[in-house]
């Protein structure tokens, strides 16, 4: 299966809106960057149980003292996945994705939580288990990864957003690490959107159980659509973001909107989440450029 046209066409139309608008204006996609950076972690490290709160990682980021004891562990995964999605950022132009990246990532993510299994894949013996999937043999972890590397970047005719749908679909069903691997695969998504000229995309742990779903449809019927489609969606709204504030518009809150224009919050809600209106999230709340507002309120 494949990303629909529709989805095709939109995204190649706001990224070319995109190129055009961030020229001279890096310093400011890098604020966007930099702010979202907490957020992301917030959801990565909620989506595999985390207890911290987005306030609570972002005091953390900022070395400020949080008002309830922690542990020690959850801190390290909020410093570390922060490091690692910085340091994607400055490496994705450098080299493709290999295994040698991939491993560095993982040491640079689990480094001080357990050293003992950080930068290396499973060894004989180490099996991990994901619901009801059991993941592959540690013994043909190595191979795998490789080949799934490979595949993804011998691929030069397939729709991008597929190839890194199917890559993830993959590199998670393998679970080539004893620890970390759903956070270290979203991190490799964004290294693909980086290196081929993207924003950065966030997975939101409210729709965990979507995200999980997809990786239920892949292994039992090789149905990678659900997870095309999440990733289209959350590029879409990434690209709305930016273009957004590059255009310099005013960002209201969507339930501004619906005052303004006297619509539906449940529709106009909808019609966000769909992203057939350029809207976007922040700290989980809808906003939309004003002028887009305005327009539709004539």
């Amino acid at each position: 299966m494949a990303t629909t046209k529709p989805f095709r066409d939109k995204i190649a139309a706001l990224k070319a809106e995109y190129n055009a608008l961030r020229k001279g204006k890096e310093s400011l996609l890098a604020m966007i960057d930099e702010a979202e950076i907490p957020e992301n972690v917030y959801n990565s490290n909620a989506i595999e149980n985390s207890t911290l709160t987005l306030k609570e990682t972002e005091k953390i980021l900022l070395d400020l003292e949080v008002s309830r004891d922690v542990s020690v562990r959850e801190v390290f995964e909020a410093k570390n996945l922060a490091r690692v999605m910085e340091y994607v950022k400055g490496r994705s132009q450098e080299s493709d994705i290999d295994t040698e990246l991939i491993l560095l990532l993982h040491r640079m993510l689990i480094e001080t939580i357990d050293d003992k299994i950080s930068g290396r894949f499973r060894r004989s013996g180490e099996y991990v288990r994901v619901g009801t999937h059991i993941a592959s043999p540690p013994e043909r972890v190595e191979r795998l990864v490789e080949a799934a590397v490979s595949d993804y970047n011998s691929d030069l005719s397939g729709y991008f957003l597929d190839r890194i749908a199917t890559f993830h679909l993959d590199f998670e069903t393998i679970h080539p690490f004893c620890d970390g691997n759903g956070r270290i695969g979203r991190v490799i998504i964004n290294y693909q959107l980086l290196r081929l000229g993207f924003p950065m995309v966030m997975i939101r742990d409210r729709e965990k159980q979507a995200y999980y779903d997809t990786f239920g449809a892949y292994r039992e019927k090789g149905n990678t659509k659900p997870m095309e489609k999440i990733l289209a969606l959350a590029l879409v709204e990434s690209l709305h973001k930016r273009n957004t504030y590059l255009k310099g518009d005013t960002i209201v809150a969507l339930s501004g909107f619906v005052k303004k224009t006297g619509q539906s919050a449940p529709a106009l809600t909808n019609a966000a989440r769909r992203q057939t209106i350029p809207a976007f999230r922040e700290k989980g709340v809808w906003k939309i450029g004003e002028s887009y507002a305005e327009q539709t309120s004539k």
